[in-house]
């Protein structure tokens, strides 16, 4: 595990990418989050899991996710993904969404890269991943990642043969990405980008 340093992005790498939102919906910070990784070159799908439902808190967020449950939004993510899925897809998700995205992209043998972004998701037994890039980025600490959970997933991804990276962001609050909420954090927003955007373009 390693805290970011200096990585430069680049925009020589192109891939298609399904990006699932948080428990808040499909808010206007996901939509900036796809418009830059699309000035880098990238095609990005970007489903309404909610259909419309969005929250200004993840207590709320939680309250809509709960409300429509979970066999049915893992239902409508695969529903968004698969017309893409033969190209090979890059994952990538925040917080619920990389829940989401990471499901997705340990039952897709073509998967190309998984980018989490605040969340994790637990890993099924026997659960496989032969060099699958993973990439997760996380405020440190954060109470919906806590670090036991975050090491033994670490662990666990790595028995399945994915090669992990994970950055850390101390004082970040847990959505420190979404410029409209309390968690914002300019600073390790920034980073993160920057890092991801990087590792985007080696796929």
């Amino acid at each position: 595990m390693s805290v970011p340093a200096s990585a430069e992005s680049s925009t020589s790498g192109s891939s298609t990418i399904v990006l699932f939102h948080s428990v808040c919906g499909l808010r206007p910070a996901v939509h900036a989050a796809a418009d830059r990784l699309r000035a880098a070159g990238h095609e990005v799908i970007v489903p309404d899991l909610f259909e419309g439902r969005t929250a200004d808190s993840v207590p709320e967020g939680i309250v809509i996710k709960d409300d429509i449950g979970k066999e049915e939004l893992l239902k409508r993510a695969i529903t968004a993904a698969a017309p893409y899925s033969e190209r090979g897809l890059v994952y990538a998700g925040f917080s619920f969404g990389g829940a989401v995205a990471q499901n997705l992209a340990l039952g897709d043998e073509k998967t190309r890269g998984l980018l989490l972004l605040h969340g994790t998701s637990d890993i099924a037994e026997g659960a496989e991943a032969d060099d699958l890039p993973v990439q997760l980025h996380v405020a440190d600490p954060d109470p919906y990642e806590p670090h036991d959970w975050l090491n033994a997933w670490y662990l666990q991804m790595r028995r399945a043969g994915a090669d992990v990276e994970v950055f850390r962001y101390a004082g970040a609050g847990h959505l420190f990405t979404d410029s409209e909420l309390p968690d914002y954090d300019a600073e390790a927003a920034e980073s993160t980008w920057k890092v991801a955007l990087g590792f985007l373009a080696g796929l």
